[in-house]
């Protein structure tokens, strides 16, 4: 078993995801299911160091062996990019390899709403793109980000961990800034970008105060900004800003946050009819009515402010989910497992 044949499984099934942890066989997640690759046997702990030797240089082992855990960037050929976390687990090393597709999708082609292009028109802002691991963010983004590439002549910055998706220079230019390779840390990296002449900065994952707090400064100064959350709710996402600040400033906070945000689009990927996932997503944006929620400390409107603003190009995940039962997309059990409001969702799939 090496490493180069267990990758090429990947690529060949069309999967998302690889783990290897031991005790079990290698195990690939195909739209959203996990699948033991048959034939392999069981790993071993030294199977899966032998394993990681095979893609990590000494310096990264090191890394791995003092922190327990490193997350890194893998090239395969020509086939393919990984996004690799390795890590311990019970006293042993595994590992999660994330695919990236080396071509970058288009809005359309990922079956995103409208409304997604319009966040390539921003001058400036604040647009979050939030939701669970492993549905879609960092791929929506990507293609929204090649969308600006392609149409506008800027300068858009990327802090990642690791780099994922490659962009090729078309109309901007690109600099990407992969953590510890090119920085030291996300506070760093976004203090030093305001002298970098940026136009759009991407933000891998807001994971802190000092990371979030450095974001919104950005999107004050006349940038527009991109970042990711994992949270499930425009609302949530709102009130997760907000709280990671000291309570003396949460009330400055909601009116910077006010003042920046453009949009929050949660997205899941729901398993669809034909076993292939589909997208449910929910949308809002920075209407004068959603800029005084946030302003006044009063998120709990956000959702009936999105359910009566569909005509602004704004939606909820329950009207996405029912849109998608309506129209055969998905099953009525999916949508009630992945609704955040199960009687919203059955009053809204009955409605004529």
């Amino acid at each position: 078993m090496d490493i180069k044949s267990l990758l090429q499984n990947i690529v060949d099934s069309n999967a998302s995801d690889l783990h290897l942890v031991a005790g079990i066989s290698p195990t690939l997640r195909i739209e959203g299911e996990l699948a033991p690759l048959a034939g392999l046997g069981v790993l071993t702990p030294d199977v899966i160091s032998e394993l990681l030797k095979q893609v990590l240089n000494s310096e990264q082992l090191e890394r791995l062996s003092v922190n327990k855990e490193i997350d890194f960037s893998l090239s395969f050929s020509e086939k393919a990019r990984f996004r690799v976390n390795a890590y311990t687990q019970k006293g042993s090393l595994a590992a999660a390899f994330r695919r990236i597709p080396l071509e970058i999708p288009t809005i359309d082609s990922l079956e995103l709403p409208k409304v997604t292009h319009s966040f390539t028109n921003l001058r400036q802002g604040f647009v979050l793109v939030t939701g669970p691991t492993g549905h879609g963010k960092s791929t929506t983004l990507a293609a929204i980000l090649n969308e600006i590439n392609s149409n506008r002549a800027c300068h858009i910055v990327t802090i990642e961990d690791p780099v994922e998706f490659i962009f090729r220079p078309v109309k901007s230019i690109i600099s990407q800034r992969e953590m510890r390779n090119d920085t030291h840390s996300w506070q760093i990296a976004l203090r030093s970008v305001l002298r970098e002449d940026p136009d759009v900065v991407l933000v891998g994952e807001m994971r802190d105060y000092e990371t979030i707090a450095a974001a919104l400064t950005v999107a004050e100064t006349g940038h527009l900004v991109f970042a990711t959350l994992h949270t499930n709710s425009a609302a949530q996402t709102i009130d997760r800003i907000v709280d990671v600040f000291p309570e003396e400033q949460q009330g400055q906070v909601r009116l910077q946050l006010s003042n920046v945000i453009e949009a929050v689009f949660s997205q899941r990927l729901v398993p669809g009819v034909t076993k292939k996932r589909v997208v449910a997503h929910e949308t809002m944006l920075a209407t004068t009515a959603i800029k005084t929620a946030i302003r006044e400390g009063k998120t709990h409107q956000i959702d009936s402010i999105l359910e009566t603003s569909s005509e602004a190009g704004m939606n909820t995940l329950e009207r996405s989910l029912a849109d998608l039962v309506k129209t055969g997309r998905i099953t009525m059990e999916v949508a009630q497992s992945w609704s955040l409001r199960p009687e919203e969702l059955t009053r809204l799939v009955r409605a004529v």
